[in-house]
């Protein structure tokens, strides 16, 4: 009880250290999905790629693609910058590095769950309809896509103390090439089979089509799969606490050394 106690604190502070107010940060967030979405709308509409697009609601589509995308790049930010062993707040003694990725990772899950609730609302409330296939079926890759960040951004924190410009040129390029390879732009099954495995390793361009499946009612995903980002969240979850666990006890006693 007291480790979930510390651990809401901690998820407040997170919230609130970036904007300085909770509420400002979930305007934030909802100010960066509506900006891309508008954005990405516009770049549909002016190049003719709406064939591109599944036969349906387009702000569904743009949505579906963007706060997952969003998110789980977010996801991979919060936990980098976690408290890492050599971090100041470290030397409080309840907080431990568990307790900083944890409160990280669910202040991101946090703001974009109320940005989803508040967006849907807002669609409902100016269109007077929304057309969801399967609104249970949006919940698990909505969870993997922030997971599967997570456990990304924990692999990043682990190489971090060792090669920090090599960790973060690494995490750069991710989640750049997250841009094109997580496909928030296009429909995975229209995608050849020659280049699918440019995209195929990804666990966003599964979760995002996944997304998408549950969404519009005429479209099924059939080049991918919701088992392969459940499979790499719990085998990456597994490696990345192993990894952090050996990187806090090779961290203090080298720091010990020195002293």
């Amino acid at each position: 009880m007291n480790f979930v106690a510390l651990l809401y604190h901690t998820v407040v502070r997170e919230v609130r250290e970036e904007s300085g107010n909770a509420t400002l940060g979930l305007l934030t967030a909802i100010g960066r999905v509506l900006i891309l979405v508008a954005l990405f709308y516009a770049m549909f509409e002016l190049l003719g790629l709406r064939g591109a697009m599944i036969r349906g609601d387009v702000i569904l589509f743009l949505v579906g693609g963007v706060l997952l995308f969003l998110m789980h790049n977010q996801a991979i930010g919060a936990v980098i910058k976690a408290g890492s062993a050599t971090s100041p707040i470290m030397q409080h003694a309840p907080v431990t590095p568990t307790l900083m990725i944890l409160s990280s990772a669910l202040a991101t899950l946090y703001l974009h769950i109320l940005a989803t609730v508040i967006i849907l609302a807002a669609l409902i409330l100016f269109r007077g309809d929304l057309e969801i296939h399967s609104p249970r079926g949006i919940l698990l890759p909505f969870f993997l896509a922030w997971a599967s960040g997570v456990v990304i951004g924990l692999l990043f924190l682990a190489m971090k103390p060792f090669a920090p410009k090599l960790m973060q040129m690494l995490s750069t390029i991710y989640r750049r090439a997250n841009m094109i390879t997580s496909g928030k732009f296009f429909v995975a099954n229209m995608l050849p089979n020659a280049i699918l495995p440019f995209f195929d390793w990804n666990p966003l361009f599964h979760t995002i089509d996944q997304m998408r499946g549950a969404l519009f009612v005429n479209y099924f995903p059939h080049k991918t799969s919701i088992e392969y980002p459940v499979y790499f969240v719990l085998v990456g979850l597994l490696v990345g606490m192993m990894a952090e666990f050996w990187l806090r006890r090779t961290v203090s006693r080298s720091t010990g050394a020195a002293r």
